[in-house]
């Protein structure tokens, strides 16, 4: 080993030993507080709404058709989409909202100046987290478009806030909220698949054409494949079969080792569909194309999570959940429970839609047709708006947001370490043992 190199081994394993004595402290050294926390109820929830671009938009469009609830702010770098949101909520009968449009930090004067419940956000990845932060500190409910952070840092960031404030702080899940996933979480809670011992996730979307759009998330989003190896988009799959394990409550991510393959889908891109003279064509990829990580769980079950967002594939999300008496496996979806059906012969699901539709789709799939995303944007929407209203601790927490988008930031610590297992920090700090499972939620 020479100088250089034992120079770096020397710093690098001190800042690990320091990095773990500053994450062992804080998860023991914090005040304990609730175990579900629940704020005052809120008749008429004011919201500002941060980032107003597709995803966004559709937000909007959302909470105007949703009860007792009302935008009073909006804020974007582009007052092309404040005056959008404008119009849509003067249309929907409500007073103009105001508008914040200089420039990229001014949800900072909204999160200062307005009497607001709740600050919304569906800006680019980086500014999650200062949006979140600044409006508790301000007073303010948060809720993000997913993941909620990238570092580990910031997890804690946010835990830790959320505390100090007594706010919600909630990362908008959407696909907790589909129609199959609520299904198969509706039969695991009855049983069904008996105790649940493994579940696998992922995100596999080509998603070529929109990293390198001149416009929406072809801005910023290509950009993080330059920086990060790892999977940078984990909370999709992750999120449900998380909800299936009872993780945060009951159980929790233990540890995680990640590996990627090569990275060549961004880079042939480019060269096939980029002009000669573009500076796209320039840039240097060093995300894997497929990124693969196992998290094992503190009750020892197993789950399966991978990212593959550069390559020509069909969409899914996997969304498999395997107990002791059968198992459900989504893209396409399909059903095996012992002494149900044929021996070794899968079931469509649609056979068992009539006994396990989750209520909250019976109750709301009229009022979902039409929203994004087929109807789960909308559900979700809903259910943040009521538990405000209500009082009620909401369906994920600060905890979850943590816990789930903490995968982006260790997958690239992983992946850097030859596969090396990496602690999940116990965000809860202990409380992950008392707290009550999900409740099957109604409307």
């Amino acid at each position: 080993m020479d100088d250089l190199d034992r120079r770096d081994f020397i710093r690098i394993g001190g800042a690990g030993l320091t990095a773990a004595a500053a994450i062992s402290v804080r998860e023991t050294s914090a005040a304990q507080a609730p175990a579900l926390f629940a704020a005052a109820p809120i008749d008429q929830v004011r919201i500002g709404f941060v980032g107003i671009g597709g995803q966004g938009g559709s937000h909007v469009r959302n909470l105007l058709r949703i009860p007792g609830c009302r935008i009073t702010a909006v804020c974007d770098v582009r007052p092309e989409r404040t005056d959008w949101a404008s119009r849509q909520i003067v249309e929907a009968g409500h007073p103009a909202p105001t508008a914040y449009t200089k420039g990229p930090r001014d949800f900072e004067r909204l999160c200062g100046a307005e009497d607001l419940d709740l600050v919304f956000n569906a800006t680019p990845w980086e500014w999650h987290a200062p949006i979140m932060l600044c409006a508790m500190k301000h007073g303010k409910h948060t809720a993000t478009e997913v993941p909620a952070v990238m570092t580990i840092d910031d997890c804690w960031a946010i835990v830790e806030s959320a505390e100090k404030h007594r706010r919600h702080c909630v990362m908008m899940e959407n696909c907790n909220y589909d129609r199959m996933e609520m299904m198969v979480f509706n039969m695991v809670r009855q049983g069904v698949f008996g105790e649940v011992l493994h579940a696998a996730g992922g995100y596999l979307h080509d998603l070529r054409a929109i990293k390198f759009a001149d416009e929406g998330e072809g801005l910023w989003r290509r950009a993080w494949a330059t920086k990060l190896d790892g999977n940078l988009y984990p909370t999709h799959g992750l999120g449900p079969i998380a909800n299936c394990l009872d993780i945060n409550r009951g159980d929790r991510f233990d540890y995680l080792v990640s590996m990627s393959g090569p990275s060549r889908g961004l880079q042939a891109w480019a060269a096939e569909h980029e002009p000669a003279d573009s500076p796209k064509r320039k840039e240097r990829y060093v995300l894997g194309d497929v990124n693969v990580s196992l998290i094992k769980t503190a009750r020892g079950r197993t789950v399966y999570v991978e990212h593959c967002t550069n390559l020509p594939r069909p969409y899914s999300r996997i969304n498999l959940v395997q107990g002791t008496k059968g198992m459900f496996q989504g893209y396409p979806n399909r059903v095996y429970v012992e002494g149900r059906g044929r021996a070794h012969q899968w079931q469509p699901a649609e056979d068992f839609r009539a006994e396990f539709e989750h209520p909250l789709w019976k109750e709301l799939a009229e009022q979902a047709l039409g929203a994004g995303h087929g109807g789960m944007d909308f559900i979700e929407d809903y259910r943040l708006i009521k538990c405000l209203r209500e009082g009620r601790p909401t369906d994920m927490d600060v905890y979850d947001a943590a816990a789930l988008s903490a995968v982006v930031d260790l997958s690239v610590r992983s992946v850097k370490r030859r596969a090396d297992a990496v602690d999940v920090p116990d965000f809860t700090r202990g409380r992950w043992k008392a707290r009550p499972p999900l409740d099957i939620v109604h409307m």
